[in-house]
């Protein structure tokens, strides 16, 4: 809940300091919201245009099925984010289950509708009817589609509208919303079944309370590293996306070493985003090494080695010989570089390859496993060495 407690001129230096903390609290709220409003709203607004298009559209029979595969090829090139066929088969879905979210829409966003046409839809029979309040449940509310636009961001949005019934739609909104859910936590919820479990519990508001007690929350703040955010607000991945200034540092130390070993290594990609099912990924680092005739992708944890860090990259990997793979390719490989405080680690990610030769041919082609700890180990020591003289 917002606070909105009026402010005074500091007179002391903890009243200033405190001050310029609640100014920068509620300012970064006051953005995130801004943003993820305006990009809800845009959402919402090419899912309602698209469905218009296809009830109405005088040519719409000359693309016929074909019609969200054209429009995403045209847009795609005139540089308009997040607008691939199944973004768009979202959008329309996210239109066609929020269809009243024309009536919370704000003056500024209500002008982007047709003048004719404002309120005119029939109701979409998929549009679901507020919650009533569970007696038994007092953290239950009714989640309005003013609650949608203002109180979700549309990552959160994306997974509602993927629910099979308006009903589990509703119950997690309102839960999302009471609780204030990260994604990954609504997500982690709709996955241990949550709905189904409070429909078969005696004792809902016990339930309530211990979800409550272990969920994930949201930050105030924007979340810029939402992949949606991000794209729509025309950043690239890698200005977003590293986990600290230090792994920004030791990535951009092992692009070059790589390229400077003059073993046929070809840069292509730092944070390449992948779409695995409805999840986006990124890959740290992608070259593609003329030699070998592959993709080599490779990811840095500053962690010690762990089984979910090479069963994250095996993933890429075999995505990587799925998708991207052409005929004249052999399989792609990944590296693995972990470091803790204590040493690093480099693990290579072969996804199952069972030819023999081919293993051989890549470790005489790629660097050993001691030269890479051996890069890792000194460019982190220098940047070690670097911020305690800073320090002092």
């Amino acid at each position: 809940m917002a606070d909105n407690t009026q402010l005074t001129t500091p007179a002391q230096f903890t009243e200033l300091l405190s001050t310029i903390q609640i100014v920068d609290g509620r300012l970064a709220s006051h953005a995130s919201r801004a943003v993820n409003i305006s990009l809800t709203a845009r959402n919402w607004l090419i899912g309602y245009y698209i469905h218009q298009y296809e009830q109405n559209g005088e040519d719409r029979a000359t693309y016929g099925d074909k019609l969200l595969n054209r429009l995403s090829e045209e847009l795609g090139e005139a540089g308009v984010s997040r607008t691939e066929a199944r973004e768009l088969r979202r959008y329309r879905k996210f239109y066609r289950a929020y269809p009243s979210i024309r009536e919370s829409l704000s003056p500024e966003f209500r002008k982007l509708l047709p003048v004719n046409d404002f309120g005119s839809d029939e109701p979409i029979r998929e549009t679901p009817s507020p919650i009533s309040v569970d007696p038994m449940r007092d953290s239950q509310k009714s989640v309005s589609a003013s609650d949608i636009i203002t109180k979700l961001a549309f990552s959160h949005i994306a997974e509602l509208i993927a629910l099979d019934t308006p009903e589990k739609r509703e119950f997690y909104a309102a839960q999302c919303i009471s609780g204030v859910w990260s994604v990954r936590e609504l997500r982690r919820q709709i996955a241990s079944l949550l709905y189904e479990r409070s429909e078969l519990s005696t004792n809902k508001r016990k339930l309530d309370q211990l979800t409550a007690t272990t969920a994930e929350t949201q930050p105030s703040a924007l979340v810029i590293r939402d992949p949606y955010i991000f794209e729509f607000l025309g950043l690239r991945p890698a200005e977003v996306m590293s986990e600290s200034h230090l792994e920004d540092q030791l990535l951009s130390k092992l692009q070059d070493f790589l390229l400077e070993l003059g073993q046929g290594f070809c840069f292509e990609a730092r944070q390449k985003r992948i779409l695995i099912g409805d999840t986006h990924n990124f890959i740290d680092l992608v070259f593609y090494h003329r030699i070998l005739k592959c993709h080599v992708l490779v990811e840095l944890k500053l962690e010690s080695f762990s089984h979910e860090n090479i069963g994250q990259l095996n993933t890429y990997v075999s995505w990587y010989d799925r998708n991207v793979r052409s005929e004249d390719d052999n399989p792609p490989i990944g590296i693995l570089l972990c470091t803790d405080h204590d040493k690093s680690l480099v693990e290579y990610a072969l996804a199952g390859m069972d030819n023999s030769l081919f293993v051989s041919q890549y470790q005489l082609q790629l660097p050993s496993k001691e030269v890479l700890q051996a890069q890792l180990d000194a460019e982190r020591q220098r940047l070690k060495s670097l911020s305690e003289g800073g320090e002092q």
